[in-house]
């Protein structure tokens, strides 16, 4: 059988690729930590890291014990959460995260519609991107995360669930007086020469890969993590944007936004929950947030 002591030594090992700063991590001793690593080889018959004078790197096996002792932890961190609940009062708390734009246009109505059929939940609303959510879902520090991945497979993380919400296609943003303002659709290429406002982290590396494949690379004149300050800089003249559908300024003075013509990078919303245990509370967000979705108008 595996210990799962172990599990957390290896886990510790892999993250810091030695076992001097594993054991400084767990406040162990260097040569406990290879002592516990010994043991888990003695225990599944075969080498979880291979060691040199560089440090320690994982094996096969020491990957796949890795990866379960991500969700081992998840679990065992998750479980300590749901004991803490287990009050009399434990549905009245519900602790969602969620990014910005889906803040702003997603979570309010839904939880309107929320809070209609439960007035009693006392609600932890936390922002954070995705990178931060997840774990925070992973762990029990909330109970759902409304989250996003650009082009590509969704987040995935030991433990959890993902619900799609729906399709954010990006717009191109442009100032009222620019030549394509007021066009049906737009090329990516026809902005070659143009100088790019961003509103968000991932979207560098994203623009970069679209733009390449239609032979130029972006200038970019500004990078932010806010999308309502992208437009404000648009609006300005400092340069044009790609916003997501949801992310888009209700007051659109001065701005145009224009379709982009596919294929063209798209945005993808959903929610991650436990795998295993959902709360009811958090089981009825998730659908007054799908009904949100459903009613959300086209730009």
């Amino acid at each position: 059988m595996i210990d799962v002591h172990r599990l957390r030594v290896l886990r510790e090992v892999a993250r810091h690729g030695s076992f001097n700063r594993a054991a400084v991590a767990l406040r162990m001793t260097a040569s406990a930590v290879s002592q516990q690593i010994a043991a888990l080889e003695r225990s599944v018959g075969t080498p979880v890291v291979a060691r040199s004078t560089r440090g320690v790197r994982l094996t096969d096996a020491g990957l796949i014990l890795t990866e379960t002792a991500d969700a081992v932890t998840a679990e065992l961190d998750r479980a300590v959460h749901d004991l803490a609940r287990l009050s009399g009062d434990a549905d009245r708390h519900l602790a969602v995260a969620t990014f910005t734009s889906g803040g702003q246009r997603l979570l309010p109505p839904a939880l309107g519609r929320f809070h209609r059929e439960h007035p009693d939940v006392l609600l932890n609303v936390v922002e954070a991107d995705t990178e931060e959510s997840l774990p925070r879902v992973s762990t029990g520090e909330a109970d759902l995360a409304i989250a996003y991945h650009f082009d590509g497979p969704p987040p995935s993380v030991p433990g959890l669930a993902w619900t799609p919400l729906l399709d954010d296609p990006m717009w191109v943003v442009l100032p009222s007086g620019h030549p394509m303002a007021g066009r049906d659709t737009v090329t990516l290429g026809e902005l070659a020469e143009e100088r790019w406002i961003l509103g968000c982290v991932g979207l560098d590396d994203m623009l970069g890969q679209h733009a390449a494949l239609a032979g130029f690379a972006p200038v970019i004149a500004c990078r932010s993590t806010d999308y309502v300050f992208a437009q404000s800089m648009v609006r300005a003249g400092i340069g044009i944007s790609l916003v997501p559908q949801v992310a888009l300024a209700a007051d659109r003075g001065g701005l145009s936004v224009v379709p982009l013509m596919g294929p063209g990078p798209i945005r993808y919303v959903g929610v991650a929950t436990p795998r295993r245990r959902v709360r009811p509370v958090a089981a009825a967000l998730l659908r007054a947030l799908q009904e949100t979705v459903a009613g959300l108008p086209v730009a």
